[in-house]
């Protein structure tokens, strides 16, 4: 199974392959790209669906949406080579939570609208709920991810 960059596929048994990240946009965003695969990876892994990445509007970006079960799983993902400026987590500030519930409630508006006037069903949540993952990626060695739900 050829999985491309950026992409996280699940084959048979529920395996779970990552693309790699390429560098067209530099190592940071590269970087920041590879964070993210082992992220999703994590959450499929944890038994989530992923239903979207890099979801983008012009208030920002919402990293990973995803299911578990009824709840809509809305997801921020810090990766870091080392904790020398605090740990993934503490990026995670209050200011980038209140965007982050703005960005789930616009993400929320953008899915009503897109199946007005269409025979599809809106789905609706039983729960909205906001997690982190934190990913270190140490120069040498595996990644080492943190999941913290209902982070805020």
């Amino acid at each position: 199974m050829v999985v491309g960059a950026g992409q996280v596929e699940v084959g048979q048994g529920g395996s779970v392959q990552v693309g790699p990240a390429t560098a067209s946009s530099g190592a940071r965003g590269a970087f920041g790209r590879y964070g993210e695969d082992v992220a999703a990876k994590h959450l499929i892994e944890a038994g989530l669906t992923v239903l979207a990445r890099n979801w983008r509007c012009r208030e920002g970006e919402i990293d990973i949406l995803a299911t578990e079960g009824d709840v809509l799983v809305v997801c921020e993902v810090k990766a870091r080579r080392g904790v020398g400026f605090g740990t993934p987590l503490d990026a995670v500030t209050p200011v980038k939570a209140a965007r982050l519930r703005r960005l789930a409630c616009r993400w929320l508006a953008d899915q009503r609208e897109a199946v007005v006037g269409t025979d599809n069903e809106c789905v609706n949540y039983a729960e909205i709920r906001f997690d982190v993952v934190s990913v270190l990626l140490p120069r040498s060695g595996p990644a080492i991810v943190e999941y913290l739900r209902g982070a805020f």
